[in-house]
């Protein structure tokens, strides 16, 4: 009811009519079509990024940080997306980076390529559910055949080619490609030298990344221990150490303070070189506590001041201060040391042990790192990152990390498919013809979700600059008579269409994903058909 009866405090009547303005709502068809155009919108922005040839896109934050990049993932993940549907699209990126780490674009442009189909079979007459039925069944057929067309990589801890191949191909459409080789052999390496074969597992923790600006892409290198952005506490200090024995200290070199709030009172001259006296026999004996149990270096969390720092120089003790807590608990795996809370509870069985701590300095600037080289567990890496900007070292970061969760996958299932779309092109003509065997409504959703496929090779086409539809035709037509599943789009215009050849791979279990991933998410899409905001007062 949108009008009340009522009286005043006097009897008089007056009638009050509910404001309609508060709400808004879209029901039936008109819903489904306008979270169509929204997924659609979104979808559209990222499609250029796709391949090996696409762009870049830049990002400028509120603050005004900058982002320049062709990760479908950052790219969703920083925009400010205020539709819902829009958002599901960024969330779809987002568990696709957390699963598999690479293919967040392909993703974004599947969903979208399959919404604007559903569009057409909407106009068309048939039923959402109908079409999403249709979908589920074209989408099990196409992971199916996925299965049939991969082919296992052999790979062993002496032979990584194949793992390279597929870590070059991961790099083809990023910023680094000018040093493919070497980014693609240091995701491999770095994947390796942390990895459980025996468990097929890789601990993403034991892998650092640390950029800094300066140099270029190609001095980048990858460091079997830990870099930490600090310097010794003193300039006065070795700058290299030799079988250095880690003391790490997660307490601070300082007299002991009551922990409430307290307030010491001095009054004589006496009292103050008692204290004194006090604060430089504590010193001493934190000194003393760390050379007894064998420490030749110290790293702590927390700083200490200059009477302390000069008394670990008298004792030829170099120390690291403010070393972070992520930084700290890396340093402890590396080194298999013990992070010590308290000086009693220090031991020789508790220190960490490193063949090198050095200090590297970098360019005119006092910039310095310390390198921590030759760990007693070789399980932890680091991959120290160089380039000429922010930009382009936080971009390199991301691309080898898509790089790495390429090897990992391949060291889980290592079956792959063939990329330049060729597994999306084989997939659909799988499709298509398991649709002619369809009697029901749903052969319609199914031929429309093999056209949806064809959106992939043909916008890896128009962004590698060939004919769209003519590629696609003549891909389609050799991959049917020559029987052939390997072939796909030429994006580097090679003159070779097998993908085999080109050794172009992508992990089995990144491009199911994508299909299961895209096909749930318009599912969802398509069952909603009602839509009712609630409005601020304010607008």
């Amino acid at each position: 009811m949108s009008a009340i009866y009522t009286t005043d405090e006097y009897g008089r009547p007056f009638i009050i009519v509910r404001e309609q303005d508060k709400k808004s709502r879209k029901s039936g068809i008109e819903a489904t079509k306008s979270h169509i155009m929204a997924a659609k919108t979104v979808a559209n922005i990222v499609r250029t990024s796709l391949g090996p040839r696409g762009l870049d896109k830049i990002l400028i934050s509120p603050d005004g940080d900058i982002t320049i990049s062709n990760d479908g993932a950052t790219i969703m993940s920083q925009m400010a997306i205020e539709n819902q549907i829009g958002k599901l699209l960024v969330e779809l990126s987002k568990s696709q980076d957390d699963e598999i780490g690479d293919g967040t674009t392909g993703i974004v442009v599947l969903a979208g390529a399959l919404l604007e189909q559903a569009e057409e079979l909407l106009d068309r007459g048939i039923h959402p559910i109908r079409i999403s039925d249709g979908f589920e069944k074209a989408c099990k057929i196409a992971v199916a055949h996925l299965d049939t067309v991969s082919d296992v990589i052999p790979w062993s801890k002496d032979d990584t080619s194949d793992l390279f191949k597929c870590a070059k191909t991961s790099l083809g459409s990023k910023i680094v490609n000018k040093c493919h080789d070497q980014f693609a052999q240091i995701a491999v390496d770095a994947i390796l030298a942390v990895a459980d074969l025996e468990r097929k597992d890789v601990d993403f923790e034991l892998i650092k990344m640390e950029g800094k600006v300066g140099g270029e892409l190609a001095d980048t290198t990858l460091v079997h221990g830990v870099i930490i952005d600090k310097d010794f506490s003193h300039p006065q200090m070795p700058k290299e150490l030799k079988d250095a024995k880690i003391a790490i200290l997660t307490c601070p070199f300082e007299p002991p303070k009551p922990k409430t709030k307290h307030k010491l009172e001095i009054t004589t001259v006496k009292e103050f070189e008692e204290l004194q006296k006090y604060e430089r026999e504590t010193f001493e004996t934190m000194v003393r506590q760390v050379k007894e149990c064998g420490a030749n270096i110290v790293a702590c969390q927390w700083g200490f001041d200059d009477e302390a720092n000069s008394l670990l120089l008298q004792h030829k003790l170099p120390a690291i201060r403010w070393v972070g807590g992520p930084e700290i608990e890396l340093l402890a795996i590396a080194t298999n040391g013990r992070i010590v809370p308290r000086f009693e509870d220090l031991s020789s069985e508790k220190l960490g042990s490193a063949g090198t701590i050095r200090e590297m300095s970098f360019g005119t600037t006092n910039d310095n790192m310390i390198v921590v080289e030759h760990c007693a567990n070789s399980k932890a890496v680091t991959v120290f990152v160089r380039g000429g900007n922010k930009m382009i070292v936080d971009e390199a970061k991301r691309s080898l990390h898509d790089a790495m969760c390429v090897v990992r996958n391949l060291i889980v299932d290592n079956r792959v498919v063939y990329g330049g779309a060729a597994a999306e092109i084989s997939c659909s003509i799988a499709v298509e013809k398991e649709a002619d065997q369809v009697s029901t409504i749903e052969q319609y959703a199914m031929r429309s979700f093999a056209r949806a496929l064809d959106v992939i090779p043909m916008t890896l086409a128009e962004n590698s600059g060939l004919p769209p539809i003519e590629t696609l035709s003549y891909v389609k037509s050799q991959q049917i008579k020559q029987g052939i599943s390997s072939l796909g789009v030429d994006c580097m215009d090679t003159g070779i269409s097998d993908m085999k050849e080109q050794f172009v791979f992508d992990p089995l279990i990144s491009k199911r994903q994508q299909f299961l991933l895209a096909t749930q998410l318009v599912k969802m899409i398509l069952k909603i058909d009602d839509v009712i905001v609630h409005k601020n007062d304010e607008q």
